[in-house]
């Protein structure tokens, strides 16, 4: 096995398309095991393969929870993530309930995600998905505060299926708002060793990408 790359150890390698088969979740995983990613990050359903194929290997089996619009309610999202932590997961992806976060009703974006938190307390990381594209900066400064008031571990910037990714503003508008301390989860449009790279430097902590191979290749080209 390779030795681990500098920017592999902040990707969680990613696939959530609908028409991702077990075959394309193992060579997910045997290239996360290979790069010695962070993280895979795979729909519920493959929670338990993962888990078996990446025992002992270093690298995390993350989940998605109410995705991915974040409709669902509390008590679904809450049973969702704690059946994903049975299956192995040691890391839940939630989306929030982004229709109360335009609403500006912070109180139940918070309390759906405290449910998913005492859910996986103590056995699972949380990340809250607030879909940033979606959010003015104010938006994002105060759902970013919520998210860390109810427990959860990081704030993650996108889905996938919204509008846009990532940005370098979105994230200095999350750290600005969560501290110097608190995870942050790029996702979205990283498909690149530069793209990667601007984003950690804007202050991310975990990069989302679909594109690890890709991105490591960059690295080794930069380098």
């Amino acid at each position: 096995m390779q030795e681990k790359k500098g920017i592999a150890r902040f990707i969680d390698h990613t696939l959530l398309k609908p028409t991702a088969t077990r075959e394309d979740i193992r060579a997910l995983c045997r290239e996360a095991r290979e790069y010695r990613c962070a993280a895979v990050c795979v729909q519920p359903v493959f929670v338990s393969m993962c888990s078996d194929l990446l025992q002992d290997s270093g690298v995390a089996v993350a989940t998605v929870v109410g995705f991915p619009f974040g409709t669902a309610k509390p008590e679904v999202k809450a049973f969702e993530a704690a059946r994903a932590v049975e299956d192995g997961a040691v890391e839940v992806d939630m989306v929030a309930s982004i229709g109360e976060i335009l609403a500006g009703n912070y109180a139940a974006v918070q309390k759906d995600i405290e449910a998913v938190v005492a859910a996986v307390a103590g056995r699972a990381l949380v990340k809250v998905i607030i879909e940033t594209a979606y959010l003015n900066k104010e938006q994002i400064a105060e759902t970013s505060r919520r998210v860390q008031a109810a427990g959860a571990d990081f704030v993650k910037t996108s889905t996938g299926y919204g509008p846009r990714g990532a940005s370098a503003e979105d994230i200095k508008t999350i750290r600005a708002a969560v501290g110097p301390d608190f995870g942050i989860k790029a996702s979205g449009g990283i498909s690149n060793y530069a793209k990667a790279q601007e984003m950690l430097a804007a202050g991310a902590t975990r990069l989302g990408a679909s594109a690890a191979a890709a991105i490591i290749a960059g690295e080794d080209a930069w380098e």
